[in-house]
Formats: structure tokens, C-alpha cells, sequence
């Protein structure tokens, strides 16, 4: 949405209904019941798919995943064998909102958790999604599990993630989106000075927040990881390459090549979706050829700042069989 200043501004209503280990809104945890949806291609989604994968919730939360491309209607899984999930059994995510709020009259967003027994989206509310994965879901946490969201950082990582979320996040969305020069020049300039912070922030600590990997380096990265695919030139975010800016290129490759980070990144449906769907950015829709990738599985140097990613836990083990990313869609090794 923009406003009369050209600026562009976010539709932050989400459905704000929360699974909980209490069922206090009337959804409790419970495992097999609840199914995530989301879309490689949307960097608000990509966080739920590496929380899900890093905690091992895989067999307490089966993942649906939409297609890269949508019409003003919904996501569609036209991934799929007749294009219908095979859990939900709907064409289109519009479907579960539907179900549960008839004429449903904002945006369908991903991700989503739907309750399968009855077909009802219960929540899009992305923020909270992924800390309640954190929070609510820990007694179906896999073995060696990291805690993404460890009380005693919460307000240091609630205080990053509110920076990173207005200027970057959604910075390269307010660039991409403005309809005055004034607007993208404000939003341009407010991104590339809060990743000139966040580089020197991360010159001498290998992650944002203590010396493990949390909810803070999972918002960050997926935003990071479009960088040069998509925001430097669909979204007119230039100044630099993400591979011209030394330790942001290099936290975002020792992120990459950790597990559940590259593994679920797919730069083919990511280019796909913002050169296709963004009709009035790239009328033409013509999908871009490059960037080369080459350079995500290059050496890092990160480890030299030492830190653990996983804590006391552990990495997650394989990707599960038929969630990978298509070979030729990734760097990573298949």
C-alpha cells in the first residue's frame, strides 16, 4: 500500500490467533495437527521453514508449500500434483481463510498455520509464528535443538529485530515500493545506513546477539540472502552488492552454509516470484539470469571470531526426503 507522500506502507493486521502449549486461544500444540504453509520464494515465510527445520518440528509440523508466482487472489499450489495440496486439499490458500472468516478482506499471506481437521487458517501473524515454534512447541523440539529465543536475551533480540524489521526487512520493500522519489530516496538511505551498522556491529561478533545463533540472525538472513538476487536491482537498493559489503557478505555465507539456513533457500522461485508477480516494478516480467552463486559456499573466515552456532545443541540432520531444494536451484551440494 502507498500513501499520498509516495511512500509505501505494510498492511500490519495479522491474524493474531496463536497456537499454544495451553491452547489458551482454543489451538493447542498438538503434533500432526496443524500444518504450515509458506513459499520458498516470500522472505517472511523462509523464516518459519529454517525455524521449523532448525528446531526438528518436521514430524509435529507438516510444511505445504505454495508456488513461486500468484495472482491478486491467493498463493496457489500449483506445485503440486493438480495443483491441490495433498493435506489441506484446497488450490488456493484464500480457501483456509475463507473457511474460518468468510470474505475474508485482507491480503493472503504467507506464511500461514492451518488446522488441518477443519481447514481453518488459524494464524499469519509471521512475527509470532516463529517464536511461538521457539516458545510453545519445545516438547516436540528434536534432540540438540538450539533455543533461537533464550529468555535471558529476549529484550536485547526484540530490540534488533524491531531495527533490522523497519529499516531492512521492510526497508527494501519501502525502496522497492515507494511512488516518489522522495520516499525511495528516504527508505534507500535508511537501509544502507542500518546495514552500515549492522556491519560494524557484526565486525567483531560473529552473531547479533550473544555467541549463538538466534531469532535475530533468522530475520536477518533471509532478507540478506534476496539481497543481490533481487533487491540491488528489482528494488532499486544499489548502492552496494551484498557481496560488495566485506562482513555482511561474509556473516550471510557462514549462515548459508550452516544447516537450516542454504538448505532451504531456493534463488530460482525467489527470482521468479518478485520479477514475475511485481508487474508494475518489471511489466515485461522477465526473469533475470544471474547472479552467479558461486560465492555463498566460499570461505567465510567467521569461525575465527569464535562462537557456536547450535549452543549446546546440535545441527539439524539431512533435509527431509522431498523438502529439498532442487539442485539446481541452490550453490549447496545436493
Amino acid at each position: 500500500m502507498g500513501d499520498d507522500s509516495g511512500e509505501y506502507r505494510r498492511d500490519q493486521h495479522y491474524i493474531t490467533t496463536r497456537i499454544t502449549a495451553d491452547g489458551r486461544d482454543g489451538y493447542p500444540v498438538a503434533a500432526g495437527r496443524y500444518r504450515l504453509v509458506a513459499a520458498r520464494a516470500c522472505p517472511w515465510a523462509n523464516r518459519a521453514v529454517i525455524v521449523r527445520r532448525l528446531l526438528g518440528l518436521e514430524d509435529a509440523l507438516s510444511l505445504g508449500l505454495c508456488g513461486p508466482t500468484h495472482d491478486e487472489r491467493s498463493w496457489t499450489f500449483d506445485l503440486d500434483p493438480g495443483g491441490r495440496d495433498p493435506v489441506l486439499g484446497i488450490e488456493r490458500l484464500k480457501d483456509a481463510y475463507e473457511a474460518r472468516f468468510p470474505g475474508y478482506p485482507r491480503g493472503i499471506t504467507v506464511p500461514a498455520i492451518v488446522d488441518v481437521p477443519s481447514g481453518h487458517v488459524v494464524t499469519n501473524d509471521f512475527a509470532q509464528i516463529t517464536l511461538d515454534l521457539s516458545t510453545e512447541w519445545t516438547a516436540f523440539h528434536r534432540d540438540g535443538a538450539p533455543d533461537l529465543y533464550p529468555e535471558r536475551l529476549r529484550d536485547e533480540i526484540d530490540a534488533i529485530n524491531e531495527k533490522v524489521f523497519k529499516d531492512v526487512n521492510n526497508g527494501v520493500y519501502r525502496a522497492g515500493f515507494a511512488s516518489s522519489q522522495e520516499a525511495y530516496e528516504a527508505a534507500y538511505r535508511r537501509l544502507f545506513a542500518r546495514l552500515d551498522e549492522l556491519s560494524h556491529h557484526l565486525a567483531g561478533q560473529r552473531y547479533l546477539v550473544g555467541d549463538t545463533i538466534t531469532e535475530a540472525d533468522v530475520r536477518l538472513f533471509t532478507t540478506l540472502v534476496r539481497f543481490d538476487a533481487v533487491y540491488h536491482g528489482h528494488f532499486k537498493c544499489n548502492r552496494h552488492k551484498l557481496s560488495e559489503l566485506p562482513v555482511l557478505w561474509a556473516y550471510a555465507r557462514d549462515l548459508f552454509q550452516t544447516p537450516g539456513f542454504g538448505d532451504t533457500v531456493d534463488f530460482a522461485q525467489i527470482k521468479e516470484h518478485y520479477y514475475m508477480v511485481h508487474t508494475t516494478i518489471n511489466p515485461t516480467r522477465i526473469v533475470p539470469v544471474g547472479p552467479d552463486l558461486y560465492g555463498w559456499t566460499s570461505p567465510h573466515g567467521r569461525e575465527a571470531l569464535g562462537g557456536r552456532p547450535f549452543g549446546d545443541g546440535t545441527p539439524p540432520g539431512p533435509v527431509r526426503p522431498g523438502e529439498e531444494v532442487p539442485v539446481e536451484h541452490t550453490p549447496l551440494p545436493g
